[in-house]
């Protein structure tokens, strides 16, 4: 499977590290974050890479800000509750759009079930995912210029694509 990810810039990883310490009741805390645009089931890479290419064409660089932590209390995959860091940007969820009327959605994650977000941990309490949210995190804005398209089977990314594309 592979995904289109928004890269996480340094100030964003540096939010999530400050929160570490607060982390340790959850079961998996990521060490990895991503910021997921949008999940693709085909696993021909070629046809994939150029089938994005042509859909990504004209698609604007845009802004994305980081305003808190949140958490899915009862998450569509996986472990309950996850907590992240909640991502407001009208241009990834145009952008997201675009995509799933090209490509479809995945059940239950995309569409209009799509939250923009950097997970930081999942399992363990409610009580925690509550306590989380109350710290207060600096808001991050960046610019998003680029997409990487990952590799989920490889855990690397396979393709970089700059925006404007």
């Amino acid at each position: 499977m592979y995904s289109l990810n928004v890269p996480i810039p340094g100030q964003v990883a540096r939010v999530a590290s400050d929160l570490f310490p607060y982390l340790a009741p959850f079961d998996r805390v990521r060490d990895r974050h991503t910021l997921v645009c949008k999940r693709f089931e085909e696993t021909d890479y070629d046809h994939l890479r150029n089938r994005l290419h042509e859909a990504l064409r004209g698609a604007p660089a845009f802004e994305a800000r980081i305003t808190g932590v949140e958490y899915f209390e009862e998450p569509p995959r996986g472990s309950a509750p996850v907590v992240y860091l909640a991502v407001e940007s009208p241009g990834l969820v145009s952008l997201h759009e675009r995509l799933v009327d090209e490509f479809g959605a995945v059940d239950g994650l995309e569409g209009d079930d799509y939250t923009p977000h950097v997970t930081l941990a999942r399992g363990g309490s409610i009580a925690d995912a509550r306590s989380l949210v109350s710290h207060d995190v600096d808001p991050v804005e960046w610019t998003v210029s680029q997409l990487d398209l990952y590799d989920a089977e490889f855990r690397e990314t396979a393709a970089s694509i700059s925006l404007p594309a």
